[in-house]
């Protein structure tokens, strides 16, 4: 981060005098302005704790993790790898340069101008199918074959670990991701084995090797539980897990890994919040006929520090923390996980959040914005995901909430866990759980945190999602700008009753499973209206996100 303030402000210096000489550098390229929106920043963490045998199980994790690139490349889209070769066969500057922005984004459209191509040759629009789906199947088509499905293989079709694709005479069928991706599933499963045998943790141990048997068998509920279980100083996460990639039915899951390392005392500190989920669940502000009457036997948050990733972690936007499994049998079971990625806050925090705050909160609040409050609104981000509707009853038919918003399932079960994390620590500080002190800081870094989120773009879900809030927010009167300063005040008491609002609102909705009431939703309010727009254009200078640097792996 010195090295990129450094070089603002040598360009501002040389931008006030003036003048221009024959031995001036020329300006950077425009792929490398939008490469410059994510600040190198070096990730560590310690790995002295560990005994002899984990930190030789962390290797081979560490190579696992870095199998899973090419399995997400082969995902993301069926030109990814005939791609990357030809860049990495250009060695010009500008050839490193579109293989490095190529990197960031995990293909050749860029995650934060809207999917926009960034590379000649390649589709004009990002294929929403992925490489999920036959390129020319329509979601008419897959419906209907869905419908003449026997209700086991329906569920296969919906479900998160099989492709469709087509047979010769251009029928579709499925193919489990065990067959479909056997030729780097298999030396993943193996590196897993050969971490387990190193480990001497006995959690770690049988996750890993459930986890390298569900690579060869496509059934991950056994370990997925025993992800649950795991009490170990290292905390890998690895598997097919988030569904953002799927973006024409948010069904297929995205193979993705993060090796992390447990911070025990800051974990210690979390307990309180998993043993007040079920209260909080209890005065969710919707009917009582869509709350949970028992959530999962355990909720588990863990705080890690992440030394390496690979899949679908790698590019874009960088996750501050996570919540799963998704897999609705067991968080009906186990409830879920919540994984908070402790030096990834820190660095977002530093590098972009303060800036951020400088620049568009009103002077008055700008002392309010602190690492505490961040750090502990993504975490109740992430519990209020395992709360809420999940299991619902449509037309007399079960399903989920997830499977009745479709296309629209991600960001809005994103903007639910951002708008009912602030619900919910309200709750708790109103019964005394927490501090009252922390009220006002709260929201104000919430306030600062939605511009930091509507940067990803609206076509990420997180990015949407925050859109949808902060207009919401603004017309319930929560939100206010100074026509002269162009900054932002958060009025404390609107705030709350907004988020109350808003968070019955979302809730019911998905508890209802009405597509066409989210669909509207999204529609009016997950927009970039001039107000905000104007905002956004006067953080050009600050980036937009961090690419993390791994040397403890090195």
């Amino acid at each position: 981060m010195k090295i990129f303030t450094l070089s603002l402000m040598i360009g501002i210096l040389v931008m006030a005098s003036g003048c221009t000489s024959p031995k001036q550098e020329q300006a950077p390229s425009p792929l490398a302005a939008k490469i410059k929106r994510f600040a190198p920043t070096v990730i560590t963490g310690d790995v002295s704790r560990l005994s002899p045998g984990d930190r030789e199980a962390l290797k081979k994790l560490v190579r696992a993790a870095a199998l899973l690139d090419t399995l997400y490349a082969h995902q993301a889209w069926s030109g990814t790898d005939s791609l990357r070769a030809r860049l990495e066969a250009d060695t010009s500057a500008e050839g490193k340069e579109r293989l490095h922005f190529f990197t960031l984004n995990g293909g050749p459209w860029s995650k934060l101008d809207q999917d926009a191509p960034f590379i000649e040759g390649v589709p004009a629009t990002k294929p929403p199918q992925a490489n999920y789906y036959p390129p020319d199947m329509t979601k008419e088509e897959f419906n209907t074959w869905v419908a003449s499905l026997p209700g086991p293989e329906q569920k296969k079709a919906t479900g998160f670990f099989y492709t469709v694709r087509r047979n010769p005479d251009r029928t579709l069928r499925l193919v489990p991701y065990s067959e479909e991706y056997r030729d780097l599933l298999e030396p993943a499963a193996a590196l897993l084995r050969d971490a387990a045998a190193l480990t001497d943790n006995a959690s770690l141990k049988k996750f890993l090797t459930l986890r390298a048997d569900a690579f060869l068998s496509n059934d991950y509920y056994a370990s997925d539980v025993a992800w649950m279980d795991l009490d170990s100083p290292i905390e890998p996460t690895i598997g097919p897990y988030e569904v953002y990639m799927d973006e024409l039915f948010n069904y297929k899951a995205a193979f993705e890994a993060y090796i992390c390392l447990r911070d025990d005392e800051e974990t210690a500190k979390l307990a309180m919040f998993s043993k007040r989920l079920q209260e909080i669940e209890n005065n969710l502000p919707i009917e009582k006929r869509y709350r949970n009457p028992k959530l999962g036997a355990m909720a588990p948050i863990r705080v890690v520090d992440e030394i390496a990733q690979g899949g679908e972690a790698r590019p874009g936007v960088q996750a501050a923390a996570f919540n799963l499994p998704n897999d609705e049998r067991v968080t009906t079971e186990k409830g879920s996980k919540r994984v908070m990625l402790k030096n990834i806050q820190e660095a977002k925090f530093r590098t972009i959040l303060a800036p951020i705050a400088a620049t568009l909160i009103d002077s008055a609040q700008r002392p309010k914005i602190a690492f505490d409050p961040f750090f502990t609104v993504i975490l109740a981000h992430e519990l209020m995901h395992g709360l809420g509707p999940h299991s619902i009853v449509v037309d007399g038919r079960a399903t989920t909430a997830r499977q009745a918003m479709k296309d629209l399932s991600s960001a809005f079960e994103e903007a639910k866990a951002d708008i009912s994390a602030l619900f919910a620590l309200q709750y708790l500080i109103d019964t005394g759980a927490l501090d009252r002190t922390m009220e006002e800081s709260m929201y104000v870094t919430f306030l600062a945190g939605i511009f930091r989120s509507v940067r990803f773009g609206l076509n990420e879900a997180h990015g949407k999602g925050m859109a949808l809030q902060f207009n919401y927010l603004a017309d319930e009167g929560a939100i206010v700008q100074d026509t002269a300063t162009g900054r932002f005040t958060a009025d404390i008491p609107r705030f709350k009753q907004a988020a109350r609002k808003l968070t019955a609102e979302i809730m019911t909705i998905q508890a209802e499973g009405a597509y066409d009431k989210a669909a509207a939703l999204i529609s009016k309010y997950a927009v970039i209206r001039p107000g905000m727009k104007a905002a956004l254009d006067r953080l050009s200078d600050i980036p937009v996100d961090i690419e993390p640097l791994f040397p403890t792996i090195e």
